[in-house]
């Protein structure tokens, strides 16, 4: 018998569609706008037409034309807009109304600041010139060790409109842990703040900035940035000193130097759960495209509209709130805790204050909401039209709780994408309907499949997450990736030709996306696979469980160890009753098969600083493995957790024998 599909949770609301961004340009484009499955196939059979239209609808800039929109299609080495010169920085700062807030500051106390859009371009243009004076030239490399704050998008502008490469860190990662990023990039400048605040603490990252300063021989100077009010001490620097005041008051002119569509625009990185962590490199035009794409039509995001998206200055979502700048809205950064234990609701007291359109953030803070009883519909959210929400898979338990305390005319946008294309592979978009549990539809442009192992597409099956054409956004290298092995090696090499990404998800019937967990952590019992988070949204609905993690270990003696770690809510006992009833949810709400071997109470989950579950190094670590061959503990959130499943695994071998 086949099973029906299910209803939408939600549909577009028609009012909505037709006023979109998005169904303005397939209106452009001769689409029928209310039909996402037709424009998304367009957008992917005809990668020139639909670039070659975005560029035009957007109005890009060049200071050169392009020769052709897709030169070389090839993966890797595909060649967007040969002979294009432009500038992102140009494009973030063009459209900014000039007495109305381009950037809202604000911290978890509730206060906060803001700044024009002629302020904006001023202070930039400053340290734009500040930078020049310093030396930097285009290619050269600008880090940034801060906080959430605009002092961050400011500087990373000012070396944008140079030509200079970008890379940036939150102030929580230790000095050591941000050398090992920044030193492979062999900066010129640093720029670093003071301290940032986080659960009412300021923490104070003065000595820490230093420290970071001394690790980086080839540093011209070090830009100093009051931030939390501590004066900075008199003392011998490694380098030149220059005060940010000094560097961002001058009065210049703003001059954006123009580039190739693939030069150099940013340096992010990997987790960096083992070795160094890799530099993955993104370039001006690309991701000024895939940016203008995914922040103008799928989030509809204009002028007069306004971005809070949770975010530290690691992750990639800090440079979407950077781009929000491209499309003329306004951009919210936050210093702070998400849920601070004097003021758990402060974001939405915030996005009800500043009038926020798009507010993003966890599945993890959503979920949190829910446990702690908060209502964030006690404030007036009337202006949020769209929560977007992204880090790992939402479960479908959240949705009725986003309709009942946010808004039921929310769209609530998960999504799913990565470090690596700085940008979302599934999601929605205004004309999409909403499925609880699911993305609603690949992203425009992106011609995404799931691969069964012999590399052919399937759909209502798990498979592997897989993009058969080429996006502009994806890398343009790794940093010292010299003939480009590491960087093919990590994408191509298991369907040659096609971008694997390392994720299990099924394609649906009616279009949708399912994300089900990493596809190295993939859970093989008997044959029968399943991703770890569908056990994880299970689990992690009952009100006495705060986290959890499961892994399924392959044994010497060939058994299959599937043990389920628990962080049971505060006050509650992981006694034999509780483990029934998570026994009992795993049965019923996701596989009789893979009830877990063991259900074992842990003092916590480690995780990347980025929020997600390191499920294949415990699972290593529990095998035997090193530490040194896993994980590096400095881009651990919680490092000594790491050495509590190094004796855990110890203990089991120690019984077995």
């Amino acid at each position: 018998m086949i099973r029906p599909y299910p209803e939408p949770f939600t549909t577009p609301d028609p009012q909505a569609v037709a006023g979109s961004r998005i169904v303005d340009f397939a209106r452009r484009v001769g689409v029928d706008g209310t039909d996402y499955a037709a424009l998304h196939r367009w957008s992917v059979t005809d990668l020139t037409g639909f670039w070659g239209a975005l560029w035009e609808y957007f109005d890009v800039d060049a200071d050169t034309p392009y020769e052709r929109v897709l030169a070389e299609e090839t993966m890797p080495g595909a060649r967007w807009f040969p002979g294009a010169t432009l500038n992102y920085a140009h494009h973030a700062l063009r459209n900014l109304p000039s007495d109305g807030p381009a950037i809202i500051a604000l911290d978890e106390t509730g206060t906060g600041y803001e700044v024009t859009g002629e302020r904006l371009r001023a202070q930039v243009a400053s340290v734009a010139a500040t930078l020049r004076d310093l030396g930097v030239e285009a290619g050269d490399r600008v880090v940034g060790y801060l906080p959430n704050t605009p002092h961050a998008i400011v500087a990373f502008l000012a070396a944008a409109s140079l030509g200079a490469v970008w890379s940036v860190c939150g102030q929580d990662y230790a000095p050591q842990a941000a050398a090992d990023r920044f030193a492979q990039l062999e900066p010129t400048v640093l720029i670093a703040a003071d301290g940032y605040l986080f659960n009412g603490t300021t923490h104070d990252r003065r000595d820490a900035a230093l420290e970071l300063a001394g690790a980086l021989p080839t540093l011209k100077a070090t830009l100093l940035v009051d931030h939390v009010g501590l004066p900075w001490p008199s003392r011998v620097y490694p380098s030149l000193v220059v005060p940010w005041e000094d560097a961002s008051t001058r009065t210049e002119e703003l001059a954006c130097t123009p580039v190739p569509f693939d030069h150099p625009l940013w340096v992010v990185f990997s987790s960096g759960t083992t070795g160094l962590p890799k530099g993955i490199v993104h370039g001006h035009g690309g991701v000024l495209l895939e940016h203008l794409k995914t922040l103008g039509l799928h989030s509809d995001l204009g002028p007069g509209d306004r971005l809070l998206w949770y975010t530290t200055t690691h992750w990639m979502m800090w440079n979407l709130v950077a781009s929000t700048l491209l499309t003329g809205a306004t951009t919210c950064t936050y210093d702070g805790s998400p849920a601070p234990l004097a003021n758990l609701d402060i974001l939405w007291k915030l996005a009800a204050r500043h009038r926020v359109t798009v507010f993003g953030t966890s599945p993890q803070y959503l979920l949190g909401m829910a446990k702690f009883g908060i209502d964030p519909s006690g404030h007036d959210l009337s202006s949020v039209r769209v929560v977007g929400c992204t880090g790992s898979a939402l479960p479908a338990s959240a949705y009725p709780w986003v309709r009942d305390h946010v808004g039921e005319r929310v769209l609530l946008a998960s999504i799913s994408g990565g470090t690596d294309v700085v940008s979302g592979f599934a999601g929605s978009a205004p004309n999409t309907p909403v499925w609880a549990g699911e993305l609603s539809a690949p992203h425009l442009g992106v011609s995404l499949a799931a691969y069964d192992p012999e590399g052919f597409p399937v759909v209502d099956q798990v498979g592997e997450l897989v993009v058969t054409r080429p996006m502009p956004s994806m890398p343009l290298y790794f940093w010292n990736d010299v003939d480009g092995r590491r960087y093919h090696d990590a994408y191509f090499s298991t369907y040659p030709g096609v971008w694997r990404h390392g994720d299990w998800i099924t394609v649906t019937g009616h279009g949708s996306v399912t994300v089900h967990g990493r596809s190295d952590s993939t859970l093989n019992r008997n044959g029968v696979r399943l991703g770890s988070a569908d056990i994880h949204d299970v689990v992690e609905r009952l009100p006495e469980v705060s986290e959890a993690l499961v892994i399924g270990a392959e044994e010497p003696d060939g058994g299959y160890w599937m043990p389920l770690f628990v962080v049971p809510a505060a006050g509650v006992p992981l006694d034999d009753t509780l483990r029934e009833k998570i026994r009992d949810a795993i049965r019923s709400g996701a596989s009789p098969r893979h009830v877990p071997d063991e259900i074992l109470e842990v003092p916590g989950i480690p995780h990347t600083r980025t929020g997600k579950k390191l499920e294949v190094p415990v699972k290593r670590l529990l095998q035997g493995a090193s530490v040194e061959q896993v994980v590096n503990p400095a881009a651990v959130d919680e490092p000594d957790l790491i050495d509590y499943y190094v004796r855990l695994g110890a203990e089991r071998r120690d019984r077995s024998v």
